[in-house]
């Protein structure tokens, strides 16, 4: 589980796709203090969240890496109530060698970095101008985050800009690429769709995809490359998400806002800051609730990175199913956290019955009586176990 948190939309860019375009005069432009970040933190943390996804628009004077760092510093220091956010990713524009060492020093989850394209003629059409607009640099930006020490890098691209088949081919490629390059592959890939927007509408795009399309691309990537996470987010509808999830999609956001200071005002969301229109809005107990009446757990782990479980150490766990291990019982205690400080009733019931059945399904007897263990100083306020 995640959300994002959405920091600046200032931008220089001119991506024909997205409000955030530089030629866009009626978008409310916001970059967050370090004053309301906490302010939006608080909010997500009263939700349970503890896993963020920063993003921001790209522009070296409004919003430059020091700015982002300092944010990353901020979020990790607020430990409200029994809240705090344990995994920060980023998702920033392309940038140097040195800004990926920075970001790997402010302890970092994941980097991500969408292609949106792989379709080098649409590529540069789509971005006439801005920095964006260099489709080598931003297409080799997860070699230089690699060399910059960040192990755990998300690729995708955003489907409706060009014919799905080549951008499915450009994902695997990519996957390959790093993976034979760096000894790794991406730790997730995002699979997006355009959607409305202030300023944008995507029956402009002539490449849509309807959603059976879209569930055969998210099962053939789930095939591709077993090893990664899989994201789909808020773009999609509970109907949706709920067909991709059977497919292979492992990490879903909740309770999203998309707009800059939009948790901790989400009735100003409609002052055309929002980068699109969200299109499931139920609330991150709502979708833990629907999650385990499916019959999956939903986790808050970021034990991983923590643990300096990342990059080839993360992969040859994961290809050898070893991961398991950890995230079973890792899974089951953050749920138990959640529920404990953050469940409705409902939500709540629910989730104890699941754990106490998902108790016997962990395999190893040392593991199972240390996850019985910690789950019962959880229930007396101890947080923050994991594998």
């Amino acid at each position: 589980m995640f959300a994002p948190l959405y920091l600046s939309n200032y931008c220089v860019n001119g991506c024909v796709y997205c409000p955030y375009h530089a030629k866009n005069k009626h978008i409310a432009r916001k970059q967050l203090s370090q004053e309301e970040i906490v302010k939006e933190v608080v909010a997500l943390q009263d939700m349970g969240h503890k896993r963020l996804a920063l993003e921001t628009g790209e522009d070296p004077v409004n919003c430059p890496i020091e700015y982002v760092l300092e944010s990353i510093k901020t979020i990790y220091s607020i430990k409200h109530k029994n809240g705090e956010i344990r995994r920060v990713n980023v998702n920033i524009a392309a940038t140097t060698v040195e800004n990926y060492r920075k970001l790997k020093d402010a302890g970092i989850g994941t980097y991500i970095l969408f292609q949106e394209t792989y379709h080098k003629e649409s590529y540069e059409k789509l971005h006439p101008t801005g920095p964006k607009h260099n489709y080598t640099y931003h297409t080799e930006a997860m070699d230089r985050a690699m060399e910059g020490g960040i192990d755990d890098v998300g690729i995708g691209v955003l489907f409706g800009l060009e014919l799905f088949r080549y951008e499915f081919v450009g994902l695997l490629m990519h996957a390959e690429h790093l993976e034979a390059v760096h000894g790794v592959g991406p730790h997730t890939i995002s699979v997006p769709r355009i959607r409305h927007a202030d300023d944008i509408d995507p029956n402009a795009f002539d490449n849509g995809i309807d959603d059976e399309t879209f569930a055969k691309l998210v099962a053939c990537i789930r095939i591709s490359v077993p090893y990664t996470g899989m994201i789909v987010s808020t773009r999609e509808s509970q109907k949706c998400r709920e067909k991709v999830l059977h497919l292979g999609i492992s990490q879903v956001s909740g309770g999203s806002r998309t707009s800059v200071g939009g948790y901790d005002h989400p009735e100003e969301e409609d002052d055309n800051s929002s980068q699109f229109d969200v299109s499931d809005n139920r609330t991150l107990d709502e979708v833990v609730n629907w999650l385990m009446r499916l019959g999956y757990i939903p986790s808050f782990c970021t034990a991983c990175y923590r643990e300096g479980r990342t990059g080839d150490r993360f992969m040859s766990l994961c290809k050898s199913g070893q991961i398991l291990n950890c995230c079973h019982p890792n899974a089951l205690m953050t749920l138990k956290e959640y529920l404990l400080d953050y469940a409705s009733e409902d939500t709540r019931r629910i989730g104890y019955e699941l754990i106490k059945n998902e108790i016997g399904n962990v395999p190893k007897e040392k593991i199972r009586e240390i996850l019985c263990r910690n789950l019962e100083e959880i229930e007396e306020g101890k947080r923050d176990f994991r594998f």
